[in-house]
């Protein structure tokens, strides 16, 4: 048996009343004793199941779908009006989706065992119902809450806690004194605690400064696979509740991320840096070292935060800027070609004005000179003409 935690497809089909019945949704077109088998995407949906359609985008798919039934987004039900096909209308079709497969794909449910490769600590303390999979190891006054799941190959260093319900994938590692709060879900990779990458300078080499500080993750926190969380170097590292963290994400040593806060992968943070609830970070988003960035804060995909970030702000590029002064940039940038081509034109009228005014200077300058050429010689022939007999 894999010791990886399973769903597998449901083998019943459910009729659409119930599921109706399941999603708060409205149920058009009849067809409440239609059984449906599952869920899928329109393009691939076939029949016994039910096509998703959340986003306009996917409506050319409708016409040539097989699928039995239709999960339709409230806002999409003047689109498909015309389509025989019965179908649920929900408000948050993506919630409903969440729901659906919960119900399709149930988990496996397995007795906790200790595998018998499992090296446990005797001053370990386990709850009821924890599994400790294959060549797993917990180390001393580790303390694991009622059913906790430790996969194959998880290191639990010494004196760590877990809480009840948390989820930790096959080679997940867990330094000496780490905390983990209920639910907390890590997946394969994962490595809580490490040391801070912290290091003076002396005598011509990098000193380790010695990282004793904590790392705390709080309840429904859920983790991607290979990321890392630093221990602080003193005081702590800590992970607010609810808040995911995706695949390859780096969070250096006394780092804070509030509640509920969504970071995409590759998403790196620099040490001593305080994140606020609900920020949102995309991909290979870059934040320097002991910088503050407030609640409801954006930051969209591969932006270079070097400075502060107020709290419902959008920044956006390198470094990092307002979303309206970034796109204003990139419009001017767009613009580059036009406007060189026009600077280029004004250079070249510009120095033919610089050499009329040149020639014009030289032919002014000519005409001031004196027959004798001496300055004042205008003058002289304007008297030769008004007295001629001089």
């Amino acid at each position: 048996m894999s010791d990886f935690p399973l769903r597998r497809p449901r083998t019943a089909a459910a009729s659409l009343g119930a599921l109706s019945r399941l999603l708060d949704a409205e149920l058009l077109n009849g067809g409440a004793d239609q059984e449906i088998g599952g869920v899928a995407p329109l393009a691939s949906a076939r029949g016994g199941e039910l096509g998703f359609l959340a986003d306009r985008r996917y409506l050319p798919a409708l016409k040539g779908s097989e699928a039995a039934a239709l999960l339709v987004a409230e806002e999409l039900a003047d689109a498909v009006v015309s389509d025989p096909r019965p179908r649920l209308i929900l408000s948050d079709p993506h919630a409903a989706l969440c729901g659906l497969l919960e119900f399709f794909f149930p988990p496996v449910r397995r007795m906790p065992t200790i595998h018998s490769t499992a090296v446990v600590a005797e001053s370990a303390r386990l709850g009821t119902g924890v599994h400790v999979g294959p060549y797993a190891v917990v180390e001393e006054d580790v303390e694991v809450a009622e059913e906790v799941t430790l996969g194959a190959h998880v290191v639990v260093g010494a004196g760590a806690r877990i809480g009840r319900g948390s989820l930790l994938h096959p080679h997940v590692v867990v330094y000496p004194g780490a905390v983990l709060g209920a639910r907390v879900i890590l997946h394969s990779g994962v490595a809580v605690g490490v040391d801070g990458f912290g290091y003076t300078f002396e005598d011509g080499g990098h000193r380790k400064v010695p990282q004793v500080g904590g790392c705390v993750l709080e309840d429904d926190v859920e983790i991607g696979a290979n990321t890392t969380v630093d221990r602080g170097s003193i005081g702590l590292t800590r992970v607010g509740r609810g808040t995911k963290l995706d695949n390859l994400v780096q969070l250096g040593h006394n780092v804070e991320v509030g509640r509920h806060s969504v970071f995409a992968a590759q998403v790196g943070v620099a040490g001593s840096t305080r994140i606020g609830d609900g920020v949102m970070a995309g991909g290979q988003v870059g934040i320097g070292g002991h910088l503050s960035v407030g609640s409801g804060a954006r930051m969209a995909g591969q932006a270079g935060v070097t400075g502060d970030v107020a709290s419902g702000e959008t920044v956006m590029g390198m470094p990092a800027r307002p979303r309206g002064e970034f796109l204003r940039g990139i419009a001017a940038q767009g613009r580059t070609p036009e406007l060189l081509r026009r600077i280029r034109g004004m250079e070249r009228e510009l120095e033919a004005l610089r050499s009329d005014l040149s020639r014009q200077g030289s032919r002014d300058e000519e005409g001031s000179q004196g027959e004798d050429g001496s300055a004042g010689g205008e003058e002289k022939r304007s008297e030769r003409r008004e007295y001629p007999g001089e």
